[in-house]
């Protein structure tokens, strides 16, 4: 049994998550300090995008009023296109603390992140309270965010985006489903994207689908994705404070401690 604030959590549990291929370990390594293994069911892997029409795409969004970086893989695949510190213009904002963090390795200095960690957080902060006339830079990849351009489009601001990566679809796994059906439940389904929730729940054939709404409690990063989770028939859903592994192994305590458990 692991112990944490004063509740026992059961050991024997299952964290499912849709993170890109090659990016479990943090939440893999959080899942094990509470005594859960992990199955990975990753809907894709992430490419980074190279030559000189990736670059020079980047370094227009750049030089814009406001620049938004959508994820620590954007901070990533644009530092090996371009020195961020030396191209900062602007104030420069994230989607979460972690991709604050990733640009600060960089060396950026002038980095806003909001305390709510989605693009509706993002949204409401002060830096882009009037955005009328102003060109924001959007450093993401290729779908995925979409709400982020399209209010500020309607706010008045001009996009200029530079996808510096992608995502390249994955199947999933039937040796890897055959796993998850092997592991102690309960299954806590990790969400923090919806794109990734709606690519991993259309592979799924129905009867896998009825037994994750079953067994499944999912963890979800905001309330959209609650809602999203709820509208696939996972009606067990504790939301987290935000995207990171700490943050949702601290909805996987309340999950494994509270009703959501029975």
């Amino acid at each position: 049994m692991t112990v944490m604030a004063n509740h026992t959590i059961p050991t024997g549990w299952t964290l499912i998550s849709l993170r890109p291929q090659g990016q479990q370990a943090a939440l893999r390594h959080a899942a094990a300090g509470l005594g859960g293994r992990t199955v990975a069911l990753s809907p894709w892997r992430l490419q980074r995008l190279q030559g000189s029409a990736a670059r020079q795409q980047l370094q227009r969004a750049l030089t814009s009023d406001r620049v938004v970086f959508t994820s620590p893989a954007a901070v990533a695949a644009a530092a090996s296109l371009l020195p961020l510190a030396a191209a900062q213009r602007s104030p420069w904002l994230t989607v979460g603390e972690g991709t604050a963090r990733a640009l600060l390795a960089h060396g950026v200095a002038d980095v806003h992140a909001p305390q709510r960690m989605d693009s509706e957080g993002l949204l409401a902060m002060p830096v882009l309270g009037d955005v009328r006339g102003m060109q924001i830079g959007l450093v993401t990849a290729p779908g995925g965010r979409g709400l982020i351009a399209a209010e500020l489009q309607a706010a008045g601001a001009q996009i200029t985006r530079a996808d510096v990566y992608r995502r390249l679809p994955l199947r999933l796994s039937r040796r890897i489903l055959a796993r998850l059906a092997r592991s102690p439940t309960p299954w806590l389904l990790a969400i923090s994207s919806g794109e990734a929730l709606q690519r991993f729940w259309q592979q799924l054939p129905g009867h896998w689908q009825q037994r994750l709404r079953a067994n499944a409690i999912a963890l979800v990063a905001s309330d959209r994705l609650g809602a999203q989770a709820q509208a696939l028939g996972l009606t067990r859903v504790v939301r987290s404070e935000g995207p990171t592994s700490v943050q949702l192994m601290a909805a996987a305590h309340t999950a494994l401690t509270g009703p959501a458990a029975t």
